[in-house]
């Protein structure tokens, strides 16, 4: 139930930038999570309606895009996604450690206003 905490936080930062560039009304936002973040989509979209419930984003909608995993090798450089499939290990030469790329994201990425 970690997601109420997410979903509370965006809310809050779509409220602070929507007051900022005088937005009036919100017709929906997306939000970049990065795999690693332990956040499910399901649970973002469920836990919105109640957290934006009498604010300006009421009547919005909420749309979460999954950031998956990227790692750069240490030993060769090779940038690879991780998963079970290659025992999380460098595909190229089987070092398992590596620089995390990208995956720990959680970004409000947009804010569309209706018009």
């Amino acid at each position: 139930m970690h997601e109420m905490s997410y979903v509370v936080r965006v809310v809050n930062l779509a409220l602070k930038k929507c007051e900022e560039e005088d937005i009036k009304k919100v017709e929906s936002l997306t939000v970049r999570i990065g795999q690693m973040v332990g956040v499910e989509p399901f649970y973002m979209e469920k836990y919105y309606k109640q957290a934006i419930a009498g604010t300006l984003l009421e009547g919005s909608s909420i749309r979460c895009e999954l950031i998956p995993v990227k790692v750069r090798c240490d030993g060769c450089g090779n940038e690879y996604h991780p998963d079970a499939g290659n025992d999380y290990l460098c595909p190229q030469c089987g070092s398992g450690a590596a620089k995390l790329l990208q995956g720990r994201e959680f970004v409000l990425e947009e804010i569309r206003a209706s018009v």
